[in-house]
């Protein structure tokens, strides 16, 4: 369900790296699901996927600002909003008032192709102008 393609490639390998570490937990989260792993290691993968998006976040946000890359703010508050909304479906989770399942991994998986698709490539453009790969 979450596998890496070429296609989304940024140009910058670090992010790339990144990028593919983040399908890589998200694929571990669905296979667990499919698998029917306790809702402990569900929780626990579940953990491991926000707190790796919020270091990746982290680290593109200080290059963007580094490179005064012009549509940091937007880029930003895309960010937060993803935050936002898989802090929402953990605490759900958590809480046992949702439970894992297709839609909820559609929702990642859309989230994350789309937004490196679209935002994270524009940005890579705009840092392999500036020298960076």
């Amino acid at each position: 369900m979450f596998a890496w393609s070429p296609i989304y490639s940024i140009g910058v390998e670090q992010y790339d790296e990144q990028h593919k570490r983040l399908f890589a937990i998200a694929q571990k989260l669905y296979d667990a699901m499919s698998a029917g792993q306790g809702r402990a290691v569900l929780n626990e993968i579940f953990d491991e996927l926000i707190e790796y998006t919020r270091t990746h976040f982290a680290s593109e946000e200080a290059l963007m600002v580094r490179y005064a890359y012009p549509d940091y703010e937007a880029h930003r508050l895309q960010h937060e909003d993803l935050t936002r909304q898989v802090l929402e479906l953990r605490d759900k989770y958590h809480n046992g008032q949702i439970a894992l399942s297709i839609p909820v991994m559609n929702f990642l998986k859309d989230w994350l192709r789309n937004h490196i698709y679209e935002s994270d490539k524009r940005y890579g453009q705009y840092l392999n102008q500036k020298g960076v790969r």
